[in-house]
């Protein structure tokens, strides 16, 4: 089998479009990964990447190699990882899905205290607010909050986010503050609105849960401009308490109509089923996992 420095050098190549980013993605010198290329290409007698000053593209034997070759050297690899793991390190990379503002309050600074446990993992966090398909997106693991779309996934409860009503002192100033969820019609609401606007809010009522609709001049797609909008008083909000217990504290916003609270939000991990879970996975899940509900309570 030919060196699997020099099969991973062609896969940088051909992934990357040039000798000079595949160079810096791999960490090796150019004239390092153009000799693997080149014997390489040698040991198999035909060209595999046709070479220019600023692009490198795979001729035609080099595609079909490129296609045949990829999944053999991520088996080779993760191998390899698997084998150091029973060692007792870990190493490789992870791919972290995670909503915007949780990834950037919470989930970042737990990554960066992994990281520093251990210093042969590399993690990059994606952070979006869709449920994104985390086999599409090549993600081994996912925060999700709510209930998770995707049944087929692997899914571990953390903790249950409380949602609460909050208006700023100026916007109860103003019109006074609700004492009843049926007194919310009087009021200016703070919409979210994604697929759709999400005008209807629950509460626990007499013992059941119900839905109020709920109306009002602003409404947006993101939860960072919706706090800053109930900050400045331009009407109530419904939002996770996490987001904006900062503000509570100062504040800058109060909560009201806690007695009709409902449950709240469920925060869960999720992630693809595979046969054998990597070592790297389990223990990042882990860590996650104790250190969320760590900094949650």
């Amino acid at each position: 089998m030919e060196r699997l420095d020099d099969l991973e050098a062609f896969l940088a190549v051909i992934e990357k479009g040039s000798q000079a980013a595949a160079s810096r993605h791999l960490r090796r010198p150019l004239q390092s990964l153009n000799r693997s290329l080149m014997a390489l290409e040698r040991a198999l007698g035909v060209e595999l990447v046709k070479r220019t000053t600023r692009r490198s593209e795979p001729t035609e034997a080099g595609r079909v190699f490129y296609e045949r070759i990829k999944p053999a050297v991520a088996e080779i690899i993760e191998a390899r990882a698997e084998a150091a793991n029973l060692r007792g390190e870990i190493s490789g990379s992870l791919k972290v899905g995670a909503p915007i503002l949780f990834a950037s309050f919470y989930v970042a600074p737990i990554v960066s205290r992994f990281l520093r446990l251990y210093p042969n993992v590399e993690i990059e966090l994606r952070a979006s607010d869709e449920q994104v398909d985390l086999v599409a997106e090549s993600l081994d693991i996912a925060v999700r909050i709510g209930d998770s779309a995707d049944e087929s996934l692997i899914a571990r409860r953390l903790h249950v986010l409380r949602v609460v009503i909050v208006g700023a002192p100026s916007y109860f100033a103003e019109h006074g503050r609700p004492k009843h969820p049926s007194d919310l019609e009087q009021h200016s609401c703070i919409l979210r609105a994604g697929t759709e606007v999400i005008d209807k809010w629950p509460f626990r009522i007499d013992g059941q849960v119900q839905s109020v609709k709920v109306h009002g001049r602003f409404r947006s797609n993101s939860a960072a401009a919706i706090r800053a909008a109930a900050s400045e008083g331009a009407g109530l909000a419904r939002l996770p308490l996490w987001q904006i217990s900062d503000l509570v504290a100062e504040g800058a916003l109060a909560i009201v109509l806690p007695e009709f609270e409902t449950e709240g939000m469920p925060i869960q991990l999720v992630w693809p089923p595979t046969r054998a879970p990597l070592e790297r996975v389990r223990r990042f899940v882990d860590f996650l996992s104790s250190s969320l509900k760590t900094d949650l309570l």
